[in-house]
């Protein structure tokens, strides 16, 4: 393509075509001459860097890719999981470490090249920051790393960052069928970020969250080192265990302590509309999921339904549960305590727990395990999602007003998740996660769409929901989740951000323990490298 382009330029001056022979369009020729020749020698530059750092023996195809491989865009798409983000500002590499020789490489000749650093392992960041950014960049995808080694006689893993949640609960079950691990439901979600992040799921009530049950990590930090628990010391690994890995460096494994979980697992649901009298069984859930025993968890999701084409839509409300133990002990608890739910023998199915993985994923408990080594379910639309966290009831007329303004967006989901348990047990200064014993329940907000001119529709609902429960939930600060990562609480800027202005974000995420993170930060990453739009900042004189 080059050389006819040469070809065509040099007839026409030489033909005289005053016309054709432009000067706009030998400049154009010479801007794009300009250009290949610019990208191609800071493309070998930084492979040459690359290189340079690895032992001899380490291997080096198939690691980085240029805008201009062949395999860039499938390895770039494979896990976007909100298409928000799906066409906008692309890494100027993408490296993809198989181990981590690699990855010191990428921080090393990053830093060199100017490149900013962002790491990838499930791609289910909620702003997309693991592989979007306004800053000339590189994304560590982090695929490769994902082998899982179980110990069954000590009951610890060591998971690659890589992994998804439904490759380390595979691995786990393959191994044991009393064992289980302590995190989401969604398989397709990577370890690293979701760790990080804090991590609850359907059994955080009887064992805390993901991040309480870490015994170890392995991560670069920005001068390439390769740090474990005890070369980073216990303030960087109280760190990284909730707030959020990627302020800090590159976390590529994770030693996790397995938790038992008996044989037999028992879930039912049970769905009531408005009409039904939902709005009364959430007021009595507020008031009572949190104060279950340790081993029930009930959660309510709130959507749309048109029960048919003769009817407006309503709002029902789902009872989802799952018990650890059998039917029988099940019954006695829910229909001693929330008899109005109406749970009957019929309504509950008895499992494994591997099972109770599958059904909270949505698959049939028929299916085989094999199901969640699946990594290419795709997203096909965009979503904006919120939190919040609760610690006094929503009394009925702000359940009313919730539910009329849920009606007016049909794909808008509201998940309700009990705290209590082990929840109020664990300090809240344990790790950066500090909603523990004062919430009563913790809210996601989300609403989802199809076609790209929705977008600001859309999200215009979501904030003005967000803007309606402001009475009704926390306070000073009003709580947020990392993990459901919301840019409209504040942002850095770009390349001096300040404590006052990361306040803004970061006191809703991590309370009184962000102050913490910022020290941890500063002494950690004091040039502030690892920075994103919602990096812990840097402490500087002023």
């Amino acid at each position: 393509m080059v050389g006819k382009i040469t070809r065509a330029y040099e007839r026409e001056v030489k033909e005289g075509d005053v016309k054709m022979a432009s000067p706009k369009f030998g400049m154009s020729i010479l801007f794009f001459f300009l250009c290949i020749s610019f990208c191609s020698s800071t493309d070998q530059s930084f492979q040459q860097c690359f290189s340079s750092h690895l032992p001899p023996s380490n291997i080096t195809y198939d690691v980085i890719f240029t805008q201009n491989s062949s395999q860039y865009s499938s390895i770039l798409q494979s896990s976007i999981r909100n298409l928000r983000f799906s066409n906008a500002s692309k890494p100027r590499y993408l490296v993809t470490p198989y181990n981590e020789d690699h990855i010191q490489a990428t921080i090393i000749c990053s830093k060199e090249h100017h490149l900013q650093v962002r790491v990838r392992s499930g791609g289910h960041d909620y702003e997309g920051l693991s592989y979007i950014s306004d800053v000339p960049f590189i994304v560590i995808d982090l695929f490769h790393i994902r082998s899982v080694m179980v110990d069954i006689k000590n009951e610890y893993a060591w998971v690659g960052a890589g992994a998804t949640l439904g490759e380390l609960y595979y691995s786990i079950s393959a191994k044991s069928n009393v064992h289980g691990f302590p995190a989401g439901s969604c398989p397709t979600v990577g370890v690293g970020g979701h760790i990080s992040g804090g991590g609850f799921g359907t059994i955080f009530r009887k064992y805390g969250l993901a991040a309480d049950n870490v015994i170890d990590a392995k991560m670069v930090d920005v001068n390439g080192n390769v740090l474990d628990r005890k070369s980073m010391g216990e303030d960087l690994f109280w760190a990284i265990r909730g707030g959020g890995g990627a302020s800090f460096g590159v976390i590529f494994s994770w030693k996790l302590k397995l938790v038992r979980v008996p044989p037999t697992v028992t879930v039912f649901k049970t769905v009531k509309s408005l009409e039904q009298g939902a709005t009364k069984l959430v007021q009595k859930w507020q008031n009572i999921a949190y104060k279950f025993h340790h081993d029930l968890f009930v959660h309510a999701v709130i959507q749309v339904t048109n029960p048919n084409s003769n009817q407006n839509p309503t709002v029902q409300v789902s009872f989802d549960c799952l018990f650890l133990g059998t039917t029988e002990r099940l019954l006695s608890s829910i229909q001693r305590s929330f008899p109005e739910l109406g749970v009957t023998q019929e309504n509950c199915t008895e499992m494994s727990w591997i099972q109770s993985v599958l059904y909270f994923a949505g698959y049939s408990i028929a299916e085989s395990a094999d199901v969640l080594l699946n990594r290419t379910t795709q997203s096909t639309q965009s979503f904006k999602a919120k939190s919040d966290y609760v610690k006094e009831a929503i009394p009925k007329t702000g359940l009313e007003g919730l539910f009329k303004m849920v009606v007016e967006e049909e794909t808008s989901v509201l998940i309700l998740t009990p705290y209590g348990g082990r929840m109020k047990q664990i300090k809240s200064s344990a790790t950066p996660f500090p909603y523990r014993s004062e919430y009563l329940y913790g809210i996601q907000y989300m609403i989802s769409w199809d076609v790209a001119e929705e977008t600001g529709k859309r999200i215009g609902w979501m904030r003005r929901l967000y803007k309606y429960m402001e009475p009704y939930v926390s306070t000073a600060p009003r709580a947020a989740y990392l993990n459901y990562r919301d840019l409209d609480l504040g942002r850095n800027s770009y390349p001096n951000t300040s404590y006052v202005e990361s306040s803004e974000w970061g006191l809703k995420y991590f309370n009184h323990n962000f102050n913490r993170l910022v020290r941890v930060k500063t002494l950690a990453d004091p040039h502030n490298f690892f920075w994103n739009e919602q990096s812990i900042p840097v402490l500087r004189l002023e």
